[in-house]
Formats: C-alpha cells, structure tokens, sequence
C-alpha cells in the first residue's frame, strides 16, 4: 500500500481478492469496448494493434467511466 492510499484510506478493507477482481472487471469492460469499436483484441499479447487503435480503447473507457461517474454522482 502506498502513502497516499494509507493516508486518506483509500485500500482500506481492499485484499487481493478484491484486486484481483477489479483487474477482471476492467479487463471485461475493456474487451466490451474493443468489441463495440470493433477492435479484435486477443488474451495475452496484442502487439498486433496500432497505437491508433490501442488508444481508442483506451480513450472510449475513460469517456464511458466519466459519463458513468457523471451520472451516478446526485
């Protein structure tokens, strides 16, 4: 655990099964992503993509989680 999450209990009650579960969470939100914008993503290595296409997933995620965080946050 870092200083920054310690000190203001970010990680509090948080165990590597929890983590473990976030990373599975985020790699099936990642692969829905690369589904919708019709990106063939592999399990493992996926050198194959051009930068173009490995930012795009990247940058729909962070679009989709705002308009999440923006939704749900009244």
């Amino acid at each position: 655990m870092n200083s920054m999450n310690s000190s203001n209990g970010m990680n509090s009650g948080m165990n590597s099964t929890g983590s473990r579960s976030n990373k599975s969470r985020l790699e099936q939100f990642k692969n829905e992503v690369a589904s919708s914008m019709n990106v063939d993503l592999k399990q493992g290595y996926n050198g194959d993509l051009t930068s173009r296409e490995a930012g795009s997933i990247g940058g729909e995620m962070v679009k989709r989680m705002i308009a999440y965080a923006e939704q749900n946050m009244n």
